[in-house]
């Protein structure tokens, strides 16, 4: 890496950390929350969906309209929308303005996010590019599990609404080293901006991530599911039919056909739901059977975000110049098995320092390698100039994915502490039976992305390689 080129390398890190820190760190913050505004539990779980709803919905778009309008246009104007969110919700006194402040947030989020990593993979290449991307999963990987520690100490010592101005702090800080370091005029030529393609795709991808996150409260049989499920049907079906006759579609449908691409979103949905909830889960494990109290909870969590930047940094380079993308992200995912399965054995009473915290490295470490090394398969399938679009899509789908595995396997731990509690068990055995049987069920989600990639990806070797990539815009 030029080191002219550092500032650049470390703005565009630093929006992701602060994306990914929104994205968590009002997780330990819930249950002040819920107290200080009166909240239901359906009210509370709608203060962190509302988030992921706009931020899933919108990534797919926002960054096909970095690759049209110009990834600095997208990332100043994220940044700006993230500090209104963040200050609406800090100023929030009812559920209503806080649920609004975060649709507002994840919508900063969705923008600032895939115009910083489209900026990336238009600018470098080879080992320049993986190294910049290496630092951006550690950026990720340890934003997530940083915004669980920060929000559990600032909720501790200053209120749940200091971690939103926390967060609008942060992202003025990104916006304006944005707008002094990102090059201008980096849209490239002039092209035709698909709106009805982009409309589709987003009432798909919104109707996709709403039904996900109404199942735990309203059930998968449900009007609110089954009416979602049925307009991100028809939007998908539109979407394709749109695409095929767009002279300059959102999504270049012969990308499919590469299966760098098409194994890769499959890889990301079902990788994206063991990795974001592990974090979840995990951040739950510690409060309600291990018993920690909110700040020192979000300190457990801190070796994680060390971790992960360490590895990120360190060793993912390292893997991935000597064993390829593919290679290393079947090992994140085989890790995330071991790690879910190991924490589906931690009981109350289990001693943090040699039963909880190894396990959270190998977590920090499969995430790691899982998310970075997948965006680079499906970014290698995707041509250059829908630099855009592959991260849109690689950050959209990990970012379903994981909604669907929050959704998932929060039923999942539901059904399974009713059950416990109704057999007699105390909340603490009942909470370690609901959390067990949900990281079983993040291992399989894994272990079948792991086969997944094993059987699509050409350079994996069951998959017949292609003659050469096919076009994708």
């Amino acid at each position: 890496m030029r080191d002219r080129s550092l500032p650049l390398v470390l703005t565009l890190v630093a929006a992701q950390l602060v994306v990914m820190l929104d994205s968590s760190i009002l997780n330990i913050a819930l249950p002040s929350i819920a107290e200080d505004l009166g909240l239901t539990a359906v009210g509370t779980a709608w203060v962190l969906n509302a988030y992921f709803l706009t931020f899933g919905g919108l990534l797919l778009v926002s960054g096909r309209a970095a690759d049209i309008l110009g990834r600095r246009r997208m990332f100043l104007a994220g940044a700006v929308v993230l500090v209104a969110g963040s200050v609406i919700g800090g100023f929030a006194t009812t559920d209503a303005v806080l649920v609004t402040a975060r649709l507002v947030q994840g919508a900063g989020a969705a923008m600032l996010s895939p115009a910083a990593m489209s900026v990336i993979l238009a600018t470098f290449t080879g080992v320049s590019r993986t190294r910049t991307m290496s630092w951006w999963g550690a950026a990720s990987t340890a934003g997530g599990a940083l915004g669980v520690t920060i929000g559990g100490l600032l909720t501790g010592a200053l209120g749940w609404q200091s971690v939103m101005f926390v967060t609008a702090g942060a992202a003025i800080l990104v916006g304006g080293a944005g707008w002094l370091i990102l090059p201008r005029g980096s849209t490239g030529e002039r092209r035709h901006f698909d709106a009805a393609g982009a409309a589709l795709v987003t009432a798909a991808a919104a109707a996709v991530v709403y039904a996900v996150l109404s199942i735990p409260h309203a059930g998968f049989a449900s009007v609110q599911v089954v009416v979602a499920v049925a307009i991100a049907l028809a939007a998908g079906i539109g979407f394709v039919l749109v695409e095929r006759r767009s002279p300059d579609p959102v999504i270049p449908l012969g990308a499919f056909r590469d299966a760098r691409v098409s194994g890769g979103i499959v890889v990301n949905l079902l990788g994206g739901a063991a990795r974001i909830a592990c974090f979840v889960l995990v951040a739950l494990l510690i409060q309600q059977v291990l018993d920690f109290d909110p700040a020192l909870a979000g300190l457990a969590m801190l070796p994680t975000s060390l971790a992960g930047f360490a590895v990120s940094t360190l060793l993912l380079p390292r893997a991935l110049a000597r064993l390829g993308a593919e290679k290393v992200a079947v090992l994140g995912l085989i890790m995330l098995i071991v790690a879910h399965l190991l924490f589906a054995t931690i009981d109350t009473g289990a001693p943090y320092l040699w039963r909880v915290l190894p396990v959270l490295v190998v977590a920090a470490t499969g995430v790691a390698f899982s998310f970075t090394p997948t965006t680079l398969v499906i970014a290698g399938g995707m041509a250059a100039r829908n630099a855009g679009v592959s991260s849109g899509l690689a950050s959209s789908t990990a970012q379903i994915g994981g909604a669907l595995g929050i959704a998932v396997f929060g039923a999942i731990d539901a059904v399974n502490r009713a059950a416990a509690l109704s057999a007699g068990a105390g909340p603490l055995a009942a909470a370690h039976a609901g959390l067990s049987a949900a990281h079983l069920a993040a291992a399989g989600a894994a272990a079948l992305a792991a086969l997944v990639a094993v059987v699509t990806w050409p350079a994996l070797g069951l998959a017949r390689a292609k003659p050469a990539s096919v076009p994708a815009g």
